[in-house]
């Protein structure tokens, strides 16, 4: 007469294993794009209306068929858009006397970037550069995704700059430590990340 194996426990050791793999396990998870959205507008209340003069929106259209419109002007690919991006932000052409405070405080890399043409930005603090970005319904995700970066990348570069960092640098600072969280501060006093994300237009796509 065999002996039967007692395997009457089986189902509670499994149980347990599952268990301390569930505990134990680390889930890797996508970031995505690291932007906070704005709250949700109550549908009774409009939104408020802030008038900016023309001069002071760098607007960057894209088409259905991922083709580049930056202020009026067609451009084959966005290699040199952070740098127009970047001397947009940096104008200065109309400065009050908060801004001119700000100027005042800049590094001698960064003043020597100044353009000071009346036709562009006042300068970078809120409400004085704007940089909007408006897409077709068609437009690839890619070809946003390349854009918005660039656009992110030409703030990231004038943020490095002022803390004596490279824009990789900088974008690698998490703010988990005192020390980082003053760098990541300092770069951005006085010139807040203005990007504009406008409704798709209905062209292109189904």
């Amino acid at each position: 007469m065999s002996q039967e194996v007692n395997a009457g426990s089986m189902a509670d050791i499994a149980f347990l294993l599952l268990i301390f793999f569930l505990v134990t396990t680390t889930i890797a998870s996508d970031k995505g794009l690291l932007t906070v959205l704005p709250p949700k507008q109550d549908p009774n209340t409009p939104p408020p209306e802030v008038p900016l003069n023309e001069r002071n929106i760098f607007n960057i259209l894209v088409n259905a068929n991922d083709q580049l419109l930056v202020e009026g002007e067609p451009m084959n690919n966005t290699e040199n858009l952070s740098a127009e991006v970047k001397a947009f932000i940096l104008n200065f052409g109309r400065p009050n006397e908060e801004a001119t405070a700000l100027y005042n405080s800049l590094p001698e890399s960064l003043k020597a970037q100044v353009n000071r043409d009346p036709k562009s930005s006042d300068h970078p603090m809120a409400g004085g550069a704007v940089v909007s970005i408006k897409t077709n319904r068609g437009t690839s995700y890619e070809k946003y995704l390349e854009v918005y970066d660039q656009v992110k990348r030409a703030y990231f570069e004038i943020y490095a700059e002022r803390v004596g960092l490279t824009a990789d640098q900088y974008r690698a600072l998490s703010g988990r430590t005192a020390a980082e969280k003053e760098l990541t501060d300092r770069g951005k006093e006085g010139i807040p990340m203005a990007i504009s994300i406008a409704e798709p237009d209905k062209i292109g796509g189904n």
